[in-house]
């Protein structure tokens, strides 16, 4: 269960369109629990791609979206938040008719979707697995996303989710830390990452340019504080050229800002796929920037490091804590502090010395050693299947499978009092008797549920409810 997946882009969507090409080639059948394609358009949205509410289409992956509806009213706090609540609602009446799943993932920063995973999953009987891929709640303290009486019931709220989840993943180990000494069982950490071999090694930039032509792809919200660039770079005089790539709620005022100012500063809508390599192609440095009063953002890292580390580009890394340790332990890039004057001599210094803007290849290959979707998938494989296998509910005790058995019993009892078996038991897979187990049930209009994927069980199951994902 997700808040975001294709054809939206965003950091969500990109982990799980990667997590989830591979899953299935470990022979996972995935169901996708989202809205419909809203916010973030991506390269392939259309009409026909975003989907229709309450629709089950087929994704290019071999998975089965099923869409839910969603109120957008703008790009704000309040916005979101009941954007957010309105699809989480709906995803519980679409997660609960999904057919049947092993397990169920729910990806957070959606804070109401994780209140509709735990009812779905405890209505089916079968575990659930919680993916937090920001630092919740204690971002939320942060930002101010909640003030007062309703701070202490988003911590609440989010914490009983966290501790009745069967597994949690997270995608840094600081925050993987946090969480268990705040007493949360079973965590374990996966981290964002790329596609390796569809991320080419460019080139180092040109010994000899005039000037620096530095690059900013991503979000401009309030977590980046972009703001400190567009100073930096009025500092630094027109020899640096700062281009800022993408969307976001502060990118008004921070072209307003640029304007006001007269600063260098190239504002650019999103760009994908091979236009971004341009980008990295035609820049000397590439900032990878959060906010440094955010005390959760010291276990934060942002998606894009690995990306920059494997394209081979130096990194102007205005970050602290664990996302500051990964550019260290990989070797590449200047760590510098969130000071505008302090990043316009940074820029100045590299702009003086461009030998010092050649990579030394170290960060391509600590990404293919710790950030390669192709390994990252396979440590997510074995997580969900360790997590079926020991905290699997006995097939029947959730809501909707007790109902199955009873209207089973019933009806085998019309039928005739003749049957040998009783009528808690029912036949496995592959034919067998299994006390106190329901037969497998076909997911309506689902082509692919035959007695192979069914023999599957527990070994070879089912990812049930990835919703949509964002970052």
């Amino acid at each position: 269960m997700a808040s975001s997946y294709w054809p939206e882009h965003s950091p969500p969507q990109r982990r799980w369109y990667s997590l989830v090409s591979h899953l299935r080639e470990r022979g996972w059948t995935v169901s996708v629990v989202c809205p419909v394609a809203h916010y973030g358009a991506g390269p392939d949205y259309s009409t026909q791609t975003r989907g229709r509410a309450w629709r089950r289409q087929a994704g290019f992956l071999g998975e089965y979206i099923y869409r839910v509806p969603y109120m957008f009213l703008g790009d704000n706090r309040a916005g979101k938040l009941l954007d957010q609540l309105v699809s989480a609602a709906a995803s519980v009446a679409r997660g609960l008719f999904t057919g049947r799943q092993n397990v169920v993932v729910v990806t957070a920063p959606s804070l109401p979707l994780l209140a509709s995973a735990l009812l779905v999953a405890r209505v089916k009987g079968i575990p659930l697995v919680v993916e937090m891929r920001d630092a919740w709640p204690n971002l939320a303290e942060d930002a101010s996303l909640v003030r007062g009486g309703s701070k202490s019931v988003v911590n609440r709220a989010v914490v009983y989710v966290q501790n009745r989840a069967d597994l949690v993943v997270t995608v840094t180990q600081g925050f993987a830390r946090t969480l268990r000494e705040r007493g949360v069982h079973n965590v374990v950490t996966v981290r964002n990452g790329i596609l390796l071999e569809r991320t080419p090694q460019l080139p180092p930039p040109p010994a000899r340019r005039r000037g620096l032509r530095v690059l900013y792809l991503g979000n401009h919200g309030e977590s980046q504080s972009l703001d400190r660039l567009i100073r930096a770079a009025h500092l630094a005089g027109d020899s640096v050229r700062l281009t800022l790539v993408g969307h976001g709620s502060r990118k008004p005022a921070l072209q307003q800002l640029a304007r006001r100012l007269g600063a260098n500063v190239e504002f650019l809508p999103p760009e994908y796929r091979e236009r971004v390599f341009e980008r990295y192609r035609d820049a000397d440095s590439v900032v990878i920037s959060l906010r440094d009063d955010w005390k959760s953002f010291e276990d934060t890292i942002p998606s894009k490091t690995y990306e920059v580390l494997a394209v081979g580009r130096h990194i102007t890394a205005v970050v602290r804590g664990e996302a500051a340790h990964v550019l260290t332990d990989a070797g590449e890039g200047d760590i510098v502090a969130s000071d505008p004057e302090q990043i316009a001599a940074l820029w100045r210094a590299l702009e003086a010395d461009r030998s010092r803007l050649v990579p030394s290849g170290s960060g391509r290959e600590w990404v293919r050693h710790n950030a390669d979707y192709a390994d990252l998938s396979v440590q997510y494989d074995q997580h969900l299947r360790a997590t079926v296998r020991e905290y699997s509910r006995v097939c029947g005790q959730g809501v909707l499978p007790r109902l199955g058995r009873v209207l089973r019993a019933v009806t085998r009892g019309v039928a005739g009092a003749g049957s040998r078996e009783s009528p808690f038991t029912a036949r496995t897979a592959d034919g067998g008797a299994a006390q106190g187990r329901p037969a497998a049930e076909a997911d309506s209009g689902t082509p692919d549920t035959d007695h192979a994927s069914r023999r599957q069980g527990v070994e070879g199951g089912s990812l049930g409810g990835v919703e949509r994902m964002a970052s």
